[in-house]
């Protein structure tokens, strides 16, 4: 029994010390290992890497030819032919100048704009008049080519949808500088009155 124990302390003893060795292996190992890492961490290497040279014309995919046979019709082609100068190209929101830049302001028929005009029925059942002041986008050829709303008194009664409407698509003439037609951006007021 007594030699029992002592085996029994013997291999704990053992155990303990194989343990014990084990983790002073492991803690020096970490140590080292993250003292190699940050060093290398700390080094860069830049290398220029060597372009491949471009295959040779052998390997390159062949591009047949398009038209190899020339396939004859009775029937012509449909054209149109267009006078030089007759096709003009709408200019980006950019380039309509702002009413200062310009020696005459584009004009419109009152009377035309005031027989369009449409007085909102919800603002007409309440007896409610209003104003609005809107920007007209106007190209060279005298188009209206886009309208937006700059200020309407009082607002979401319908004046604005109407004053609108009144001016999508209006032709007038177009503003002028220096003597030549120009794409503009101008303000032009509305006014809604109750006859």
């Amino acid at each position: 029994m007594l030699n029992e124990k002592r085996l029994r302390l013997l291999l704990f003893a053992a155990v303990a010390a194989l343990h014990v060795i084990l983790l002073f292996a492991i803690a020096f190992n970490v140590d080292t290992l993250s003292q190699e890492a940050e060093e290398n961490a700390r080094v860069m290497k830049l290398t220029d890497l060597a372009e491949a040279p471009p295959p040779p014309p052998e390997e390159l995919p062949q591009v047949e030819s398009i038209a190899e046979t020339m396939i004859e019709t009775d029937t012509e082609p449909l054209q149109t032919i267009v006078a030089p100068g007759s096709i003009t190209t709408t200019p980006s929101w950019d380039d309509y100048l702002p009413i200062h830049k310009v020696s005459e302001p584009p004009r419109f028929d009152e009377r035309d704009i005031m027989a369009s005009l449409v007085y909102p029925p919800i603002a007409l059942r309440s007896a409610i008049e209003g104003r609005v002041v809107l920007e007209l986008f106007v190209d060279r050829n005298g188009l209206v080519q886009r309208v937006s709303i700059l200020r309407e008194d009082p607002p979401d009664r319908g004046f604005g949808e109407a004053a609108i409407r009144a001016f999508t698509g209006r032709r007038g003439a177009p503003a002028r500088a220096n003597g030549e037609p120009v794409s503009s951006r101008y303000r032009y007021p509305v006014s809604f009155r109750i006859k």
